[in-house]
């Protein structure tokens, strides 16, 4: 594996002093096309390829900078940070007589990337003939915005990090927002006129895709729980060529009945395997986009790891996740909004609830937020047809931690009830949350409730509401000792804090 990593390295570096040879003109990574939003209050970062040992000279706004491109034909430089506004134009010249390269309709305002998988990916237009969008057709006619941009990636994997994607930026207008991330969509749109900043949003999504797919070969290494990823990456070269032996048959199979004028036999759907190798969507699909400045990240993914196999790791893999791609983009713990899996019929029953238990309690990292999402789930659809509540919730996250909305965190309340600590009186527990001074609210008596005493095994609880905390108890639990919270894939929990945000998902009982 190393010997092909350094083969295909060489075979790159040879292609690419080759092209260089030939380049004469100056070139720009598609992050870099018209229409593109630079992030706003930070150093931008211009970069791209030229002849080597050409000067590059790049013109924005009212700045001026140069840089030399290396011995492999790479240029870099940066701009003094700007202040929301455009729309600007950018010129990048060569001093070796190289054709330059115009951009326009250039904006300064806030980039945020949109990663996960299907639930993230769903556009407006929905998937046809599995999921539609509330409201899907009136939310499409009315998605002209001019200051908000569009960046969507087409699906790639690699074997090794690429440096580029061959998508280009867009005008948000019904044409182009209608198969764009809805999620992303109503996070953006409301950033946009809360905030009265332009917004660029890039789409970077692949539905039925494991988390581990999406961190780099670098961040797996850096953690020896995550070592299994690796066994389980080897196992993807015979994978790959089972896949194709199989493909290849179903074509010979094809060609023979279309020779002898016979029926063709039924197409057959493959998942590509390549999406649930670890770190090839990383390499694919979030590298190239590193070199880029970001304001931030929002994610929507997990319900490809709730499987036995899978969710034991899922809490060491969403932090590192998180840490692998704040060190590629080098700009410090930037902000990190997710949205945790919400209410469906799974038969992989208890490893939803661990799902998202291990999305609560990855908001111990820093300047990470969660969206909460059991009231908007549907029993009978993974893919439920309410974005518009998911990407509100986000960007009222972004509003309080990101924007300092109403002062900040405790300016403007963005989270349902957290679960903060429990105390045992008598055969009951008392459960305290966070995010919860407004008041706790429920329809009807509390549900979904459980606990369980020193063996493990939960039952369902009745519980009551009492001020700021949940009584809770059940009969043959003498001596409780843990209590969980929607656990089930499909749970009737119904507890709100009085600002109608859905209290999470937990559990007292330490996971292994």
């Amino acid at each position: 594996m190393k010997f092909l990593a350094r083969l295909c390295s060489a075979v790159a570096a040879v292609a690419f002093i080759a092209a260089g040879a030939a380049r004469a003109e100056i070139k720009l990574p598609h992050l870099l096309s018209d229409h593109a939003v630079l992030q706003r209050d930070a150093p931008i970062h211009i970069w791209g390829w030229a002849d080597p040992g050409e000067a590059v000279t790049v013109h924005f706004h009212d700045q001026t900078r140069t840089a030399t491109a290396d011995d492999l034909g790479k240029w870099s430089l940066w701009l003094m940070p700007e202040r929301p506004g455009g729309p600007y134009g950018l010129r990048a010249t060569g001093s070796g007589g190289s054709a330059g390269v115009t951009l326009s309709d250039l904006l300064v305002g806030d980039v945020w990337l949109a990663s996960g998988q299907s639930n993230m990916e769903m556009p407006l237009n929905g998937f046809p003939g599995s999921a539609v969008l509330k409201n899907g057709p009136e939310e499409i006619a009315h998605a002209t915005l001019p200051t908000v941009r569009l960046l969507r990636l087409e699906h790639a994997t690699s074997e090794f990090p690429l440096n580029d994607i061959s998508a280009t930026w867009t005008e948000c207008n019904p044409q182009t927002a209608a198969d764009f991330s809805a999620v992303a969509y109503f996070f953006g749109r409301e950033i946009n006129q809360k905030e009265k900043v332009p917004v660029g949003l890039i789409d970077t999504t692949w539905g039925g895709t494991p988390v581990e797919s999406w961190i780099s070969l670098m961040g797996i290494s850096s953690d020896a729980g995550l070592m299994p990823l690796f066994r389980s990456r080897a196992l993807f070269t015979q994978n790959l060529a089972d896949d194709d032996a199989v493909r290849a048959k179903e074509k010979r199979e094809r060609d023979a009945a279309e020779a002898a004028h016979q029926p063709l036999p039924q197409p057959h759907w493959h998942p590509d395997p390549r999406s649930w190798e670890p770190a090839a969507l990383y390499n694919g699909m979030i590298a190239p986009e590193t070199p880029y400045t970001i304001k931030g990240v929002i994610w929507y993914q997990g319900e490809t790891n709730s499987d036995p196999e899978r969710a034991p790791l899922y809490a060491k893999e969403f932090v590192t996740l998180i840490a692998d791609w704040r060190r590629a983009w080098g700009e410090g713990d930037f902000p990190f909004l997710y949205v945790q899996i919400s209410n469906f019929y799974s038969p992989n029953n208890e490893d939803w609830g661990r799902i998202r238990d291990a999305q609560r309690r990855t908001l111990a990292v820093v300047h990470t937020a969660m969206a909460v999402t059991l009231d908007v789930g549907t029993k009978d659809n993974v893919h439920p047809p309410d974005k518009q509540t998911v990407g509100a919730r986000l960007a009222l996250a972004a509003r309080a931690m990101v924007y300092r909305e109403g002062g900040g965190e405790r300016g403007l309340e963005y989270s349902g009830p957290l679960f903060r600590e429990t105390t045992v009186e008598g055969s009951s527990m008392r459960v305290w949350f966070d995010h919860a001074e407004s008041g706790l609210t429920s329809d009807g008596a509390p549900m979904g409730f459980e606990i369980a005493g020193q063996d493990g095994n939960f039952v369902a609880a009745t519980a009551k509401i009492d001020g700021l905390t949940v009584v809770v108890q059940a009969a043959g639990v003498a001596q409780p000792r843990f209590v969980r919270y929607g656990w089930a894939s499909w749970t009737d929990a119904n507890l709100f804090n009085k600002d109608k945000l859905p209290a999470s998902t937990f559990t007292s009982q330490r996971l292994p």
